[in-house]
Order: C-alpha cells, then sequence, then structure tokens
C-alpha cells in the first residue's frame, strides 16, 4: 500500500459492513442498484467508498456522518438508475441536500432535526453541527447519473484528478436509544386485524414490548420477534390509508410497487430480482397461472403453492425475503399465505401487504373472468419468521404507537371465534354454557363452584379464546361465586 493509499483509505464509523471500501477521492452511493454490480467495474483505488442508500429518512444521517470523518472525499457521484429508486427518492433528496440544503424541524418522532429541503423526507441529526454542513456541502462535487455505465465512466474520468482534503476529520457520536422490554415467548405469535393499518401498529407494539434485541448482520441492533403470524380480515380491495396517513407508505408509492409483486421484469444489471420476477418467469414457469389454472380445475385444491426461493440463493446470497406463498379456497373464500423469512416491519410490511393482497385479488378476478367460480376475498397471512424492527427507527415506532395504539384498541370488536359464554347459577352451581358465536348453538356447558377451576376448564377446552374475553369470564365468575356464597341474584354482565 503506498503513502497516497494510507491517506485516501476511507475509515467509516457507522454502518461499515454494509461498506465496500477503497482508496480514491470518490464516493458513489448506488441507491437500490446492487453496490458490487459497480465495484466489480472499478478499480478499488479509483473510490473511497461504495454503499447503497435505501431510506432517505435512514440513511442520509449515516451518509453525512461517514462522510465529515473522510475529508479526503471531494466528489459523490450518485446513481439513481431504476424504479425503485424513482420510488423510494433517497437518492433525489441527497442530491437536494447538496443543491437545496436544509432546515431546522421536527422528525416524524417530535424531535428536533435537521430537515433536508426536498419533496422526499430526508433527516440529520441535530447533533451534526450546521457550520460542520455547510462546510461538506461547499466542499463536495456531486453528481447525478442515470445508469451504472455512466457513473463508471464519470469514476474513471474523475479518478485521474488529485484534490486536497477539505479539512480535518469531524465526528459526531451517535446517541444510543435503550428499550425496557417484558418477558414474552420467544417463538410462535398470533396478531390479527381487519385492516393492513390497524395490524401494523399491533405488531410494531407487540414487538417493541416483547421482542428480543439482537445484534444484525449488518451493523446496528434490531428487536425481533420469531415466527410472527399476523392475519388481515378485511382489507378493503383498493386499500385503507388512515386520515391523516401514519402508515410509512402512500397510495401512489403502493401504485408504484405493486407491479414489482405481480409483473415480470427484465434483467436490470445492479438490480437483484423483483418478487415479480421470481413468480412469473425465475425458474421458467409462470407460478402466478399455474395457480389460477390450478384452482379453475380444482377449486378446493391444497396445493396452489408457489416459491420464490432458489437452492442457488445458498451460494450467490442476496436471497428474497419473501419466500412461499399459499393460495387456498375454502367456503368459496379464497385466502392467501405468504412466509418471509426475514421481514423489515416498520419499513417493509406494509408494502409487503399490500403487494400480497393485489395478488390474491388478481388470481381472484382471474378465476372469475375465465370459470364460474365467483369467489369472496379472505384473510391475507403473513408468517415473518423473523420479525423486526431496526434500532434507528425505534423511536418513530414509539411515537407512532404512542399516537395510534389505544386509539385502534378502544375501536376493536368484542367477536370470540371460540363463541359466547352464558353464566348463570342453578342449584347452587355455576353452570356455563358456551354457544357458537353465529347461530347460537350450544356447543358445551361447564359446571361447579369453583371460579379458577372453571376457568382452567374454559381454556383447556377453547385455549384460543381472546385474552380479554378470558379476562373478563374470570370477573363474571367470580361475581357468581360470591353470589352463591351471600345468597344473592346473580345476573351476568351484557
Amino acid at each position: 500500500m503506498n503513502a497516497s493509499q494510507i491517506a485516501h483509505k476511507f475509515k467509516p464509523c457507522y454502518k461499515p459492513n454494509q461498506l465496500i471500501l477503497g482508496y480514491g477521492q470518490i464516493a458513489v452511493v448506488t441507491g437500490w442498484t446492487v453496490r458490487e454490480s459497480v465495484a466489480k467495474k472499478l478499480d478499488n483505488s479509483e473510490y473511497a467508498v461504495i454503499g447503497q442508500l435505501y431510506s432517505a429518512t435512514r440513511g442520509i444521517d449515516f451518509l453525512v456522518r461517514n462522510l465529515l470523518l473522510n475529508p479526503h472525499v471531494r466528489t459523490l457521484i450518485i446513481i439513481n438508475a431504476t424504479k425503485e429508486d424513482r420510488n423510494a427518492g433517497s437518492c433525489q433528496c441527497l442530491l437536494d441536500f447538496f443543491q437545496k440544503g436544509y432546515f431546522k424541524g421536527k422528525s416524524d418522532t417530535g424531535k428536533d432535526c435537521w430537515v433536508v429541503n426536498s419533496e422526499i423526507t430526508g433527516y440529520i441529526d441535530i447533533e451534526v453541527s450546521e457550520t460542520a454542513l455547510d462546510k461538506l456541502r461547499n466542499s463536495l462535487n456531486v453528481e447525478m447519473q442515470s445508469s451504472i455505465a455512466e457513473a463508471v465512466e464519470r469514476v474513471h474520468a474523475l479518478a485521474k484528478i488529485e484534490y486536497d482534503s477539505w479539512g480535518e476529520a469531524i465526528e459526531f457520536p451517535k446517541i444510543e436509544q435503550e428499550s425496557t422490554i417484558l418477558p414474552g415467548a420467544l417463538y410462535g405469535h398470533r396478531i390479527e386485524g381487519k385492516t393492513i393499518a390497524e395490524t401494523w401498529v399491533k405488531i410494531l407494539h407487540r414487538i417493541r414490548t416483547t421482542g428480543t434485541i439482537r445484534p444484525t448482520g449488518y451493523d446496528g441492533k434490531w428487536q425481533e420477534l420469531i415466527d410472527l403470524m399476523a392475519v388481515v380480515t378485511d382489507e378493503p380491495l383498493n386499500f385503507y390509508f388512515p386520515e391523516p396517513n401514519y402508515l410509512p407508505v402512500d397510495a401512489e408509492f403502493i401504485s408504484n410497487y405493486l407491479p414489482q409483486v405481480i409483473e415480470d421484469a427484465p434483467y436490470q444489471e445492479g438490480v437483484k430480482y423483483t418478487y415479480g420476477q421470481r413468480l412469473r418467469s425465475w425458474f421458467g414457469r409462470d407460478q402466478i397461472e399455474q395457480c389460477i389454472g390450478k384452482l379453475i380445475g380444482e377449486i378446493d385444491a391444497a396445493s396452489a403453492v408457489m416459491s420464490l426461493w432458489d437452492v442457488k440463493d445458498h451460494e450467490k446470497g442476496g436471497s428474497p425475503c419473501l419466500n412461499h406463498i399459499w393460495v387456498r379456497v375454502v367456503e368459496n373464500e379464497i385466502s392467501l399465505t405468504a412466509v418471509l423469512r426475514s421481514n423489515d416491519m416498520f419499513a417493509a410490511w406494509v408494502a409487503n401487504a399490500m403487494g400480497l393482497r393485489a395478488l390474491q385479488r388478481h388470481i381472484r378476478d382471474e378465476i372469475a373472468s375465465r370459470s364460474n367460480y365467483d369467489l369472496k376475498i379472505g384473510a391475507l397471512i403473513t408468517i415473518s419468521q423473523s420479525a423486526h424492527i431496526y434500532d434507528d427507527t425505534w423511536g418513530s415506532v414509539d411515537r407512532m404507537i404512542a399516537n395510534q395504539y389505544a386509539n385502534i384498541c378502544s375501536q376493536q370488536t368484542y367477536d370470540d371465534a371460540c363463541g359466547n359464554f352464558l353464566i348463570e347459577i342453578c342449584d347452587r352451581q355455576i353452570l356455563v354454557t358456551q354457544t357458537t358465536s353465529g347461530s347460537g348453538a350450544v356447543v358445551k356447558q361447564y359446571s361447579g363452584k369453583d371460579p379458577l377451576r372453571l376457568i382452567r376448564d374454559i381454556c383447556a377446552s377453547s385455549p384460543a379464546i381472546r385474552p380479554d374475553h378470558i379476562g373478563y369470564l374470570g370477573i363474571e365468575l367470580q361475581k357468581a361465586y360470591e353470589c352463591i356464597k351471600s345468597g344473592k341474584n346473580y345476573n351476568q354482565d351484557r
């Protein structure tokens, strides 16, 4: 290693495992384009660092901090090449930071921060000084390129020029967040909601309450639940967006995202795959069409299955988070179950769920147009084997939970799939009659004087009973027991 390489070796303090490091003076931001697809076309003496930028709200702060620590970097090349880049807007937001500046405002968590002067929301922590930000903006030459080829050609040309460093390295230590975790099960969780929005809030609350904090395979930490099943029962066909919208996506984003799930896509350098590509053509078969044909021919088939996992993913890396989809028709209702090996529940799950719902609707509509089956849209179920929230979003999650969770809980209905329980006193015994929630047919009776034993018998027979329902029954059974002791009449609280 020569003296120039030693002087120009890029030294990141933040997210180092997500960066490709070199010895030049040019930083390359690839957006959603795979960073390795750019690095393989360059010598490491031509670039200082190559990294991706998925989110402006989560990534620009780390990027700025690393650039401030490496003042030998004098040029920033931003690659804004794909539909995913244009949909996310992170590359445009980064360019706007350098060209249009920033202002003091509030993050979505209510914290003071620097807000990028852009149509795309981007934040930088307030502890990074205004003086340092202005120095960085005035010291770097920033260019945006629309393809890998254009970016590589530009790096080749600029790498021949030697620049002096713009100053001394500046470090702003990042403030760590701490979380209080309640005891909870390690494996197997079930959460249900009528809409994706409602279910999402419940998911985030569960993870923040009982999720285990672990180091990630990249940098930083995440809070995680293992094997989380989310059931969405009544999402509207055109999707529900709250007003005001607290979701991480809006209708325009989703309209641009849905083709990535349903439609095929040609190969594009720097793009690993889309879910639609894996479903439509990756394995030489259109799996969506196979499922439609399978169900038309055998409507109650249990084998309408689609797989996105390629055995070669073990060798190549970059495997899809969504691995397996199963479509099932039961009682004239079509449901869809998806298994995801790894799921960012804050930033990605809502879009994932809406994409899967659109696929479910597409399959239902195609079956209707090609056969005499007029199916109802049933539940959407996702099973996230690693359901996690990254530490750089914990503040946003906590703020959203504080604003929305209590309101969502107050709107819940009290319907229980396990039915209703009618309590009365007969011959100085507590008699509990269990009925179906629909017709009211009697399915089981329990009797005795001991409320605790009755509760245990009910839970043993109906282990899926709602927790708030069993709590209510405990209160009522104790009231009935007290009435037996005192000789008073008992009337169940309706």
